[in-house]
């Protein structure tokens, strides 16, 4: 697999680290409910096939954190995105879910 860096350009699979869902949220430790949630936040995960939005951190490059909307059965990269812009909600992706 290849993934095209925005910074960077395309570049082997080998320069990235692959860190998990990018749509999980941490709980709120402050909700009267937190350990439930935590519970479920860190171990009741599903696995669907599809397209998944992922955090990738290109650790041999430009150490740029990405978020990359990948199908997890065939590996298509469907969009990549700056982590930044999404947490912002500045990515193209993000406005059109909203």
């Amino acid at each position: 697999m290849r993934i095209a860096c925005p910074y960077c350009g395309e570049r082997s699979l080998d320069e990235y680290l692959y860190s998990g869902d990018a749509t999980v949220r941490r709980p709120d430790t402050s909700n009267p409910t937190a350990i439930a949630d935590f519970v479920s936040y860190v171990y009741e995960r599903t696995n669907p096939p599809g397209q998944h939005r992922e955090l990738w951190y290109h650790a041999a490059g430009c150490h740029a954190w990405l978020v990359l909307t990948r199908d997890v059965s065939t590996h298509a990269i469907a969009s990549i995105e700056p982590a930044k812009d999404v947490a912002l909600g500045a990515s193209p992706a993000m406005k059109d879910t909203a």
